[in-house]
């Protein structure tokens, strides 16, 4: 049982405006949250809030401070709710107060029936966290593997030796960025679509802005070549955001993709539409992906049902308790999955990571990867990825594109059980 709580957080600001679903991030808020147990035991963990991604009618209804103070809110309902609670793991702690939270949520949000379940899960994560690290230390567990309970354990099917680094390519980045990634090595880029060009919600100027993005995108990539891939081009991952408002659009965005000779590189388009727009994707020419519309078991299996192809994986977003489950149920039907990010800090990159190095590659690969991005955007990123106690290690950060995940990797876990230096 947990006897007592403490939440506080930090303000990270990126380096320039961050754009997706066609609006704009300056900072992310980084929320921690400390248990106490009743026998003494201590453990924080630690999350990174994007209420943007996750419902992106409260970001745009607030200051964009507002939004991220009513989510730490959250945090700390949530925290004040798992207080004598008695539970196993932190599924059975999850599964306990997660209704209760989000109903409070939906209070200081001022959205009581709309609110996406989404803002309450990133608002849950460094709770969720905490537990892991607090249930670990009551049972004299230090590594990832023996953490996961038994009868979870067997959704991890690899120890992948190399992940590589997907990086993001939002709205406002130069084709210069992209052919330097490149040139480091990356070899799937995940593209942001959805673009607001003229901020007057015009979705054709949307779909021709996104057509000019791809081929400006694939002019460049053509240029390389790639070890990692099975047909050695270069990947992409498309990422829309729930921006498009038909399936006919889409597919005209694929056309133009094809008459390119982009369309095979294209092996994820994740949310094409918004999530209340249950279409059926079954014959669209690309893998489609779910992210924010997939929040639970239950939405695993519709989508799957919908045609959806993959599901992405966010134990930084969504928290590992809810991603193991949805893990679960993906491998049920064979849908492959992948780790994404949040513009997440250098030890939540460590969390996502564990999770990503035990999943299958993509089909389109020979190794696994993971999105992160946080080197990309944020101002501090070097001083931040220094309180590591992990810093030092070579796997810590990509080389030529690639994590090498050797077994002092999976030894230390990436470093997750240890505690950040001042």
């Amino acid at each position: 049982k947990i006897k007592s709580f403490n939440v506080d957080f930090s303000r990270e600001q990126f380096v320039a405006p961050f754009g997706f679903k066609g609006a704009y991030l300056s900072e992310m808020w980084q929320s921690s949250v400390s248990l106490a147990a009743e026998n003494g035991k201590t453990a924080t963990g630690y999350g990174a809030q994007s209420v943007l991604w996750s419902d992106p009618e409260v970001f745009t209804h607030n200051p964009e401070a507002a939004g991220n103070a009513m989510m730490l809110m959250t945090t700390s309902e949530a925290a004040r709710a798992a207080v004598g609670k008695a539970w196993k793991t932190p599924l059975d702690l999850q599964k306990k107060i997660l209704g209760k939270v989000h109903r409070r949520a939906a209070e200081l949000t001022g959205r009581k029936k709309e609110l996406r379940l989404t803002f309450t899960l990133n608002s849950m994560v460094a709770l969720d966290n905490a537990a892991w690290l607090l249930m670990s230390k009551e049972k004299g567990i230090s590594s990832f593997e023996e953490m996961i309970p038994a009868d979870l354990r067997s959704v991890f099917s690899a120890h992948q030796e190399k992940v590589g680094l997907i990086p993001l390519i939002s709205y406002g980045v130069p084709v210069t960025e992209v052919s330097k990634l490149l040139e480091d090595g990356c070899c799937l880029l995940k593209i942001k679509v959805g673009s607001d060009p003229e901020k007057d919600g015009d979705k054709q100027k949307m779909l021709e802005w996104d057509k000019r993005r791809i081929s400006e995108i694939h002019a460049a990539a053509c240029e390389f070549r790639s070890q990692h891939t099975k047909s050695g081009n270069i990947m992409y991952y498309l990422d829309a955001n729930g921006r498009y408002d038909s399936i006919g659009r889409v597919r005209e965005l694929l056309d133009h993709a094809g008459k390119i000779g982009a369309l095979d590189r294209i092996i994820l388009f994740e949310e094409p539409f918004p999530e209340e727009m249950k279409e059926d994707v079954s014959t669209l020419p690309v893998r489609i992906a779910a992210d924010e519309s997939a929040h639970s078991v239950e939405d695993v299996e519709e989508r799957i049902a919908l045609g959806y192809g993959a599901i992405a994986l966010k134990p930084i977003a969504k928290t590992l308790s809810m991603s193991l489950l949805m893990l679960k149920a993906a491998k049920a039907h064979g849908v492959p999955c992948f780790c994404a990010d949040l513009t997440v800090t250098p030890v939540l990159v460590e969390w996502n990571k564990n999770v990503a190095a035990r999943l299958d590659p993509l089909p389109e690969m020979k190794i696994g990867a993971m999105e992160t991005n946080g080197s990309q955007n944020y101002r501090n990123w070097r001083k931040m990825l220094s309180q590591l106690a992990v810093a030092e290690r070579p796997w810590v950060e990509a080389r030529n594109g690639v994590f090498s995940l050797d077994a002092d990797y999976y030894a230390r876990s990436g470093g997750i059980f240890e505690d950040l230096r001042a």
